[in-house]
């Protein structure tokens, strides 16, 4: 199937049987992806007396509970309930799913302190005049060990605060990028980022959603995409997600 995509006045072809998935699999009982010291995505059969719920061992279909932590295993879409003491979830506030994005590459910045980070005058040089409403950021090297990787105590790359409200200034209502976090991973929860983006605590944007963990492959390149921002219906402040991605050409 193919759509047109009018994005600022010029029409773009999408091919929607084309689809570049940039969310990483989770594999049960597997150590990565990891973050924030969560315990491991896992799914165990259920058991009842002599009956379990996994073909291989004997149980007429596999029927399984799942463990999952959002924000420390995988791929996941955040909204200010994440941050904030009011309960907001990532179902109430993501209704629409369709969005034109363009993905950016960038080497973090090595900092004074060691620190890596995603700098204001990267996000400016990068960003350029066709301002999206999604922006999806690739941390460079990347290497495909990002889909197994182990992030508790390393200290990851992040962004600047000042980085973040430029994207705001900007317009941007969707944000992605392939680290665990837009904060730095031990901040003494000062959450500058995260509170930049959704200007916590004054007038809140609740329909800005910030997705990390995601995997933009090499093969990948900067540019424009349709992207299709898929969520599970969770009443929470987080969700498993599974963004995807459409070329656009221009006609």
């Amino acid at each position: 199937m193919r759509i047109q995509v009018d994005f600022k006045g010029t029409n773009y072809a999408v091919d929607l049987s084309s689809p570049i998935d940039i969310s990483i699999p989770l594999v049960p009982g597997s150590d990565g992806p990891n973050c924030f010291w969560a315990p491991i995505f896992d799914a165990q059969p259920v058991k009842a007396g002599d009956w379990i719920g996994d073909v291989e061992q004997g149980g007429g279909v596999n029927f399984k509970n799942v463990q999952i932590n959002p924000h420390g295993n995988g791929t996941h879409t955040e909204c200010v309930g994440h941050i904030s003491s009011a309960s907001v979830s990532i179902n109430s506030v993501l209704k629409n799913f369709h969005f034109v994005s363009k993905v950016v590459s960038i080497y973090p910045q090595l900092m004074e302190n060691k620190d890596k980070v995603i700098t204001y005058h990267q996000i400016v040089d990068l960003l350029g005049d066709d301002i999206p409403e999604a922006l999806i950021i690739r941390t460079l090297p990347n290497g495909s060990e990002k889909q197994k990787r182990i992030y508790s105590g390393t200290n990851p790359p992040y962004m600047d605060h000042k980085a973040i409200q430029f994207l705001v200034d900007k317009g941007i209502k969707h944000l992605l990028l392939d680290l665990p976090s837009v904060d730095r991973e031990e901040d003494g929860g000062k959450l500058s980022a995260h509170k930049a983006f959704w200007n916590y605590p004054n007038i809140i944007d609740t329909e800005k959603t910030i997705t990390e963990m995601v995997f933009v492959d090499n093969a990948v390149s900067d540019g424009l995409y349709l992207l299709n921002l898929q969520i599970v219906s969770f009443e929470l402040d987080a969700s498993p997600s599974k963004p995807i991605l459409y070329i656009m050409k221009k006609l």
